[in-house]
């Protein structure tokens, strides 16, 4: 096997929901980076949009995993941290960011672009300014209804909407890893452990394939 282009970096990974609870992404995920050699430190905030970790936002649930550690699942205490706060704790070369499904408002008619545009291209540029590289995982299939009235028309919007505007983050498309429908979930959105497997290796193998500087600014050392 190759090296990854991951191994030796530090990579800090935020998502929403996903990344929140027991037996979905993060653990999945953390393993697949830190196996690649990478030092990564995880934080999930429930419902956050990208926006949120530009400020310290109360949220509904998070979790938070360091490197070979246990997840920590936090309840009503969970909170985002601005980036630049992250950013500077942590050092990374990269971030990774698991946000879409909380921005593509899937229960209203019209999906809200400009808000959308703004949180989006804040967060990128923030990250930008502080000297990482970043990756943008947009939203997986997942089954039309449920209680989040998830449903493809608008999961291919959001995707297509990421791809335009996430630079200079690079864009990862999930929905490139599954047919619709092929990974099984629980409500709609969230998907079972198996489902959330298989998103967590095509994420890892997706970064793994990226160019050396689209992870790290220290291509130097490359």
């Amino acid at each position: 096997m190759p090296a990854s282009v991951l191994a030796g970096m530090t990579l800090l990974v935020l998502g929403e929901s996903h990344m929140s609870l027991a037996d979905h992404l993060m653990e999945p995920l953390q393993a697949n980076l830190t196996q690649q050699g990478a030092k990564v430190h995880s934080i999930g905030a429930c419902g956050a949009s990208a926006g949120d970790w530009l400020i310290t936002k109360k949220v509904d649930c998070g979790a938070e995993q360091k490197g070979d550690g246990k997840i920590v699942i936090k309840g009503r205490e969970a909170t985002t941290t601005p980036i630049k706060d992250l950013i500077a704790a942590d050092k990374p070369d990269l971030v990774v960011l698991v946000i879409g499904d909380t921005m593509a408002s899937y229960d209203k008619p019209v999906f809200p672009k400009a808000w959308a545009w703004q949180n989006v291209t804040a967060l990128a540029k923030e990250i930008t300014a502080n000297g990482a590289k970043c990756a943008w995982v947009g939203p997986a299939w997942g089954k039309e209804g449920g209680m989040y009235k998830k449903n493809d028309t608008r999961t291919k919007l959001m995707s297509a909407f990421l791809a335009s505007n996430v630079a200079p983050c690079t864009y990862i498309d999930s929905l490139t890893f599954s047919k619709p429908g092929e990974w099984v979930t629980t409500d709609g959105q969230h998907f079972t452990v198996a489902g959330y497997k298989s998103w967590a290796t095509a994420i890892g193998g997706a970064l793994a394939k990226l160019p050396a500087d689209a992870v790290s600014n220290k291509g130097a050392k490359q």
